[in-house]
């Protein structure tokens, strides 16, 4: 790692850090994700929890993955300097320093994952201590700038909070855990290679070797294709279990139908077309992919709801 970071917060003088740049450390937007699908593998667990047990496990599942999220941007300072997409963080900006970046995250990850085995049991506070584990070391550390396939192994530490939340309940791993796990696992290439065909100078100057840096474009549009097949596969899988239903079989369906069209599109584009327009395809997939992961998520948790309900098939 370069001390460019220590180079840029030197030049531009002491800031005074405020309560928003320590809250930016733990990436707010990452967290609502790991949030939204800890709660949902909670929820359609078969194993009710008690409201203030849930709340108190998914509040330190939350602070876990900002922890990650704090210690990355201590490790990544160097690279993200460099990127248009990165540069305004807390530590680049010369708001936050890397020791303060580091001790939030340390201090965070450990009180999360204690914390967890305390409010709801050790599986849970395991695999929390695992995918923190993972996140840093395993993708920030190792893999991020190593080989262009490190964003398909990485993934797995945005994939395992459903399975930490289903552990909340249950105490363990299933099938249906392991499947919600895999959704994520096998989204996350296609999605972020959508953001590489769009931002591949970011990564370029960073030296981040994505797959878009190392094998091209039109590899990579390949690469988004074949994932977005595999990805419908584990997607319809969920139906067959016991969290699937009716509303989400004709969400999957529907959603799967609308990216692999979007996936196809963006096979069958050529760079100068995609280059000309501002790359607007690929830009509608990487919005669409968001939309994708969420509707999948919350059609889990409304048969769970009409379960309880007694409205279920």
């Amino acid at each position: 790692m370069t001390d460019t970071s220590y180079d840029i917060q030197s030049k531009a003088g002491p800031q005074e850090a405020g309560f928003g740049d320590y809250f930016a450390l733990l990436k707010p937007r990452v967290m609502s994700l790991v949030v939204f699908t800890a709660l949902v593998g909670l929820l359609v667990a078969p194993v009710p929890v008690h409201p203030f047990v849930g709340f108190c496990a998914i509040l330190f599942i939350a602070i876990g993955g900002g922890a990650s999220g704090a210690l990355n941007m201590w490790y990544d300072s160097d690279i993200d300097i460099v990127m248009k997409r990165t540069k305004g963080r807390p530590v680049p900006a010369g708001k936050v320093t890397r020791g303060e970046a580091f001790a939030v995250g340390i201090a965070l990850s450990a009180m999360s994952v204690v914390m967890l085995g305390l409010a709801a049991n050790w599986v849970a506070a395991g695999l929390l201590a695992f995918t923190i584990f993972f996140y840093v070391v395993i993708y920030t550390m190792w893999l991020k700038r190593w080989t262009p396939q490190n964003i398909v192994i990485g993934g797995a530490a945005g994939a395992f909070p459903p399975m930490i939340g289903w552990a909340v309940a249950t105490g363990g791993i299933s099938i249906e855990s392991v499947l919600m796990f895999a959704i994520t696992f096998m989204w996350t290439p296609p999605h972020f290679w959508a953001l590489a065909l769009f931002m591949n100078d970011d990564y370029t100057k960073a030296g981040v070797p994505m797959l878009t840096v190392t094998h091209g474009r039109k590899a990579t549009r390949t690469h988004i294709l074949v994932y977005t097949l595999l990805l419908a596969v584990v997607t319809l899988g969920i139906s067959f279990t016991s969290i699937g239903g009716p509303v989400y079989i004709a969400t999957s369906v529907a959603m799967n139908a609308w990216f692999i069209w979007g996936a196809v599109g963006l096979y069958r584009r050529d760079e100068m077309t995609a280059e000309a327009d501002g790359y607007k395809a690929e830009r509608a997939f990487f919005k669409v992919s968001l939309l994708y992961l969420f509707l999948h998520f919350l059609a889990l948790l409304a048969d769970a709801a009409l379960g309880v309900l007694g409205l279920g098939v």
